[in-house]
């Protein structure tokens, strides 16, 4: 069958149900990472009592997700770069689901974070999977959308397992039972994966020109994005060339924004019930947590709708002033009302969550293929070692240090990710990828 036989069996709609598809498959392994992320913190201190951990271990199994994703990064962008993207989409899940169904057997703090640490693997290597995939396949003009959804099902996960997890702890569920709530969608993503094609771009850039065309002019509607692909180059990555004098600026960028964004967030948002009540509002902070991640799912929101409007630059450098703005009056403010606390967290959570909208837009956008999945991979790394780190010395700062010089150090990471992102963030909207990752070489 020719190319022009195959791309005339796919009407304008097909095409248009095959991105919707996409969007969607790779935007539930967001949800899963979030929903994983955020359902320990419904029920850390039902574990931290049951296994009798000490405030270090109630951080460790806080952290051990993450500190997996630190090493499921880089090894899911390799993999996805030397074997392809189509076949590590679904293996990956295929390992999430396993660690999810082990966490109803665990019975140790080390067999839960090992489990964790396995789950993380697969979460990680979901960034450098996923997020590539859907750079390649997503038509120029809708690009910043596509992938700015993905982060809008991650808050979608997180609040939903604050609010599955606060709902069986509240009829005694054992917690194994809360943890083991990510099988469910793990398992309806794992099927709903099967059948997705490879990335045209990852097959042009191996030389492998006809199943790149197939694919190509069966599923990507717009002429402007087909010839793009055309243009990719047969070049083979390596991880060096991250820093190489092409691309150093990008890796930086991208590396330090993601830390940046996601430190403070996850130290806060992980026990925010917790750091609410510290500051007077309720018992136990549910309503205040549950309205911190809410108004966060709402600031990803906004992005995702402006970001094809207003740009990249202008929902990505504004926002983290603001972050930094709110957690000084939090830190210097001791005598401020509750109410006004409140508030500050707020307005943290939705401008925090506004320009992390763009962690998952910039990664894909501003490296070449061949260095796509990798790099995607190395930024997550560098990101979940910043929030590993928030999440595990977290309630030892506050313990220890207290509220105030906690908020500032928060404040001060927010700085440091403005400052990076005004110097180095190029405004991508709406260009090629090739255009891209040539032009911003210099």
């Amino acid at each position: 069958m020719t190319t022009t036989a195959v791309a005339a069996t796919r009407t304008p709609e097909e095409r248009k149900r095959f991105l919707i598809r996409l969007t969607l498959v790779v935007a539930g392994g967001m949800f899963i990472d979030g929903y994983v992320l955020g359902i320990v913190g419904t029920v850390i201190g039902a574990i931290t009592t049951d296994l009798h951990m000490s405030v270090y271990g109630e951080g460790l199994i806080g952290a051990a997700a993450l500190i997996g994703i630190f090493a499921g990064g880089p090894l899911g962008g390799w993999l996805a770069d030397r074997f392809g993207r189509k076949p590590m989409f679904t293996l990956d899940l295929a390992l999430f689901v396993v660690g999810s169904v082990l966490q109803f057997f665990v019975d140790s703090s080390w067999q839960l974070f090992l489990v964790r640490l396995l789950m993380g693997v697969a979460i990680g290597a979901e960034y450098s999977i996923s997020w590539p995939l859907m750079t390649e396949f997503a038509p120029a003009r809708l690009r910043g959308r596509c992938l700015s959804f993905a982060e809008v099902a991650w808050y979608i996960g997180f609040v939903g397992a604050f609010i599955v997890g606060f709902a069986l702890t509240a009829v005694d569920a054992d917690w194994r039972l809360v943890l083991g709530t990510s099988t469910v969608p793990a398992v309806i993503l794992f099927f709903g994966r099967l059948g997705v094609p490879e990335s045209p771009r990852w097959l042009m850039s191996k030389g492998r020109t006809e199943e790149a065309e197939r694919i190509a002019d069966t599923w990507i509607a717009d002429r402007a994005d087909r010839a793009d692909i055309f243009e990719e180059q047969q070049r083979p990555g390596r991880f060096g060339m991250l820093f190489s004098r092409e691309h150093w600026r990008s890796t930086t960028f991208i590396s330090v924004f993601w830390f940046c964004t996601v430190t403070p967030y996850f130290a806060i948002a992980t026990f925010s019930a917790s750091v609410l009540a510290r500051y007077g509002l309720g018992e136990d902070g549910l309503v205040g947590a549950i309205g911190v991640n809410g108004v966060a799912l709402a600031g990803v929101v906004v992005a995702c709708l402006l970001i094809e409007r207003v740009g990249r630059r202008m929902l990505t450098i504004p926002q983290q002033w603001v972050c930094a703005v709110v957690l000084v009056v939090i830190a210097l403010w001791s005598s401020a009302p509750p109410v006004l606390v409140l508030a500050c967290f707020l307005v943290f959570a939705f401008a925090n969550a506004m320009c992390t909208g763009l962690t998952g837009v910039y990664p894909g956008e501003v490296l070449p293929t061949e260095l796509r999945g990798l790099g995607t991979g190395f930024a997550t790394a560098v990101s979940r070692v910043g929030a590993a780190i928030g999440t595990f010395l977290f309630p030892w700062s506050m313990q220890d240090l207290g509220p105030a010089t906690t908020m500032l150090v928060a404040a001060g990471i927010c700085v440091v990710g403005a400052v990076v992102s005004q110097v180095l963030a190029p405004e991508t909207t709406g260009r090629a990828l090739t255009g891209i990752s040539t032009a911003d070489q210099d």
